[in-house]
């Protein structure tokens, strides 16, 4: 799975105030009303003040560090699977329940093209260990129940992330 978005934006989209090394910044993954992803930016001060255009598909927060000078554009412009994953499970990042499903869904993914390997569940077991395949990175990922349910709740995620409609809710029985 590939997406072509935009890098970190160098000012914030709620205030238009220019971000500093050591800013928290939120980041959103929006799906527009024209069916285009967007990725919107905004200091965390500043997010009771946002209004996003369209569905969100994930929200994450990361310290911003201004980009060097020689970092490949081209490179950065691309959103895998993979690295989706490793945004959202970055354990600098406050867990968010609305990204749960989406992480675990993408764990899996990434667990079965052999990204991730299984190592086990945390001391209380409400975690899933994971180990990058690359990287060697630990990541904590919340253990959840991989029922019909889970799919119909990540459905309708997976759908504003590839572009298709949301799913239709069943009739109800008279």
């Amino acid at each position: 799975m590939e997406l072509n978005l935009q890098p970190l934006a160098p000012t914030c989209r709620a205030s238009g105030r220019t971000f500093a090394d050591g800013d928290r910044v939120v980041s959103y993954l929006v799906r527009t009303p024209m069916g285009e992803m967007a990725r919107c930016d905004l200091l965390a001060a500043e997010e009771a003040n946002f209004r996003p255009e369209g569905a969100v598909l994930c929200r994450w927060t990361n310290v911003f560090k201004p980009r060097p000078k020689e970092e490949n554009r081209d490179r950065a412009l691309k959103l895998t699977a993979e690295n989706l994953f490793v945004t959202l499970a970055d354990p600098a990042n406050e867990p968010n329940p609305v990204n749960t499903p989406l992480l675990q869904f993408l764990a899996l993914l990434l667990e079965r093209k052999r990204l991730l390997r299984p190592r086990g569940r945390t001391a209380d077991g409400e975690r899933n260990l994971l180990e990058h395949a690359r990287t060697h990175q630990m990541y904590e990922i919340p253990a959840g129940d991989l029922s019909p349910e889970f799919f119909v709740k990540i459905r309708e995620q997976l759908g504003v992330l590839v572009g298709g409609a949301p799913a239709a809710k069943p009739a109800e029985a008279n």
